[in-house]
């Protein structure tokens, strides 16, 4: 399987005033095109750090990132922004929705960092939400949604620019337990139509439904299984 994501002896270190943590230490790891991997670990353990930098929020402090074959670790902002909505979708555990704008405005806003027009960004909007069985909500805003709703349109969010990778931060986090496996079962869905999913979560039953769980100790992969 080709790597889409390779990390070659990462580092990501913060100066805590006389202190120097490791939120990464040394990590090298590859993520197959494909893949539909979770990431573990107790608090502090550096899976949401992880996640940052998988995700090009932020860069390590030394080391290698190979995304789709290219050397990325040191872009500047704009390359790294620009690679971010190219290539990858973002869920985030609280939704990040806009209160004010309906579901269909908030799916479509990464269009218009693209320079899609309004008509093709509304068309677009209107399908990713038909996608995640909410085509019947596209008027409706955030705060007229149950959670598994609103987490539904940030799925919606995330693919819309059709991105390779999708990312997701405990997306079944603030969930209960029904929400949190009809959100699965879209997941695998993307991942069975050929998406990479990087999932971060703190439930093993969650974990249990990925084909790959990564487990992190104080910034290292201290386990690596496949289902």
């Amino acid at each position: 399987m080709t790597a889409v994501i390779e990390l070659r002896d990462i580092m990501k270190t913060y100066i805590m005033g006389d202190s120097v943590v490791h939120a990464l230490d040394h990590v090298f790891v590859q993520i197959g095109r494909g893949e539909f991997t979770s990431i573990m670990g107790p608090s502090g353990s550096g899976k949401s750090t992880m996640m940052n930098i998988l995700g090009c929020l932020d860069r390590p402090t030394s080391g290698e990132y190979y995304l789709d074959g290219k050397e990325i670790a040191g872009y500047d902002d704009d390359e790294l922004a620009h690679t971010r909505n190219a290539k990858i979708g973002f869920v985030f555990q609280n939704f990040n929705l806009l209160p004010k704008l309906t579901a269909q405005a908030n799916v479509a806003l990464p269009l218009i960092y693209a320079g899609v027009d309004e008509e093709e960004r509304m068309e677009r909007a209107k399908k990713a939400l038909e996608a995640v069985g909410l085509g019947e909500r596209i008027e409706h805003k955030p705060t007229e949604m149950s959670g598994g709703q609103r987490q539904r349109v940030a799925i919606a969010r995330a693919l819309v620019n059709n991105p390779a990778i999708i990312m997701a931060d405990e997306p079944t986090g603030n969930l209960d337990t029904k929400s949190s496996y009809e959100i699965m079962d879209i997941f695998k869905a993307m991942n069975a139509s050929g998406k990479t999913v990087v999932m971060v979560t703190h439930e093993p039953d969650i974990a249990e439904q990925t084909k790959r769980i990564l487990v992190m100790r104080d910034g290292k992969i201290v386990s690596d299984e496949w289902r």
